[in-house]
């Protein structure tokens, strides 16, 4: 576990991606929280602060198309761009002042999760591109615990910012760190993908990614395990204060402690992923997590501080070790040209169903006992780890989508490890990064 965080923070490309996204996740999760209570202090709604969610969220929706424009464009340009753009969207909320211009923060929020779909698929390349294939596990854990690191302290920071000096130094703050993390980014160095024919149709590009992600049985399974396990956290989560309420019998502003816990558990398997891919095989550990995480839900049930606290990390442990095994298995295996719009898609179909898991559990605490939902719920959890499970011995297809080279690419180099492997394993090469 250690060495392999050495290894990572060893390495030029690995050790700048983190420092950009340790920058980017601080502003970017105070501000998330900050535009929901900036809204709430302004409009009095619940409704509109909820809305401030629903802007991030939403883009997300058109994954695969904001993918194929990600993957027209050299990856290292789009992180420049991009980063800059969001810092320049940001002064527009120095415009809001009152009500009426609350819209204006909704737009931004908007944009913001456009930005954020377009950056995750670039990322994707750039990383495919420019870390070893045996540092990629390490470097998609330590990710993770990085940004749920700053979870764990950005929002107390914007909120105290905010309610210290308002919500406009909260966003100056936030476009800081995105011309900063712009800055760190443009010093990483690797060789950009060969694109495809500009000429090419937006169609055939977008549905090349969920060709490649469809045929790539393991893959596929993989993301599909991720999609369902945030359908039952999405159930969960929606439990979550009636676990606060009626099982613990505290306030309401306890579900704080709760996170806090989860977001723990979520930096503990961060550090360890690279090593436990290693030693159990990306879908073994994404099968050990999604159990731990149908565990930690069973055990919210109890009315027990110390249980639905253990429970709750066990749900921060386990539940990233789904998407982080697809995400490396993702950036190994996927052909450079393709993997902005497979990462796109691919995090379309984990992430967007939380939405709707939501909904469905507001109404099944009007007539369900929130421990029948919960336990229904680990019993859902450990159907997914058990399909999850089930793809022992599935191959990847050797070309599930033949490229489109727009030059001679030059000397090929061998994407990743075996793409059947099971473990997706990859012994460490020569990074292609200059």
């Amino acid at each position: 576990m250690a060495w392999g965080a050495v290894k990572v923070l060893g390495d030029r490309n690995a050790g700048l991606y983190l420092g950009g996204v340790v920058v980017s996740s601080f502003g970017s999760s105070a501000m998330t929280l900050v535009a929901g209570v900036w809204a709430k202090t302004l409009t009095g709604s619940d409704s509109i602060a909820a809305l401030m969610a629903l802007g991030v969220f939403a883009p997300s929706l058109l994954g695969p198309l904001i993918g194929a424009v990600a993957d027209r464009l050299p990856a290292k340009r789009v992180l420049l761009a991009a980063n800059v753009v969001l810092a320049v969207l940001l002064t527009a909320t120095l415009t809001v002042h009152s009500r009426a211009q609350v819209w204006i923060l909704f737009a931004v929020m908007l944009g913001y999760g456009f930005g954020f779909v377009l950056l995750d698929a670039a990322e994707s390349t750039a990383l495919s591109a420019g870390i070893a294939p045996g540092l990629l596990g390490d470097l998609n854990g330590m990710r993770l615990s990085a940004a749920e690191g700053m979870k764990l302290i950005a929002p107390l920071a914007g909120a105290g910012l905010f309610a210290w000096s308002g919500g406009h130094t909260v966003a100056l703050l936030d476009a800081g760190t995105f011309v900063l993390a712009a800055a760190v980014f443009g010093l990483m160095r690797f060789e950009e993908p060969v694109r495809e024919r500009a000429d090419t149709g937006w169609l055939r590009q977008t549905s090349e990614g969920v060709r490649y992600l469809w045929a790539h049985r393991p893959l596929r399974r993989l993301v599909c395990s991720g999609g369902l396990a945030m359908v039952v956290s999405g159930l969960s989560s929606g439990a979550i204060y009636a676990v606060v309420d009626r099982g613990l019998g505290r306030s309401p502003a306890f579900v704080g402690v709760l996170y806090t816990a989860q977001g723990a558990g979520s930096v503990v398997v961060g550090l360890g992923a690279g090593a436990l891919i290693r030693r159990l095989g990306a879908r073994g550990f994404a099968t050990l997590g999604l159990a731990l995480f149908a565990v930690g839900v069973g055990v919210r049930a109890v009315a027990w501080l110390p249980g639905v606290l253990a429970g709750s990390a066990l749900i921060g442990f386990g539940l990233p070790a789904v998407h982080i095994a697809a995400m490396t298995v993702l950036q190994r295996e996927t052909p450079g040209h393709l993997v902005g719009r497979v990462a796109a898609t691919a995090g379309t179909l984990m992430f967007a169903p939380t939405a709707l898991a939501i909904v469905g559990v507001a109404g099944l605490l009007a007539v369900l006992d929130h421990r029948i939902i919960l336990l229904g719920t680990a019993l859902l959890g450990g159907a997914v780890a058990l399909y999850c499970a089930a793809g022992r011995g599935e191959r990847a297809p050797e070309a599930a989508v033949e490229p489109v080279p727009v030059a001679d690419p030059g000397p090929v180099v061998d994407p990743g490890a075996d793409p059947g492997s099971d473990s997706a394993e990859g012994e460490p090469r020569d990074s292609p990064h200059v």
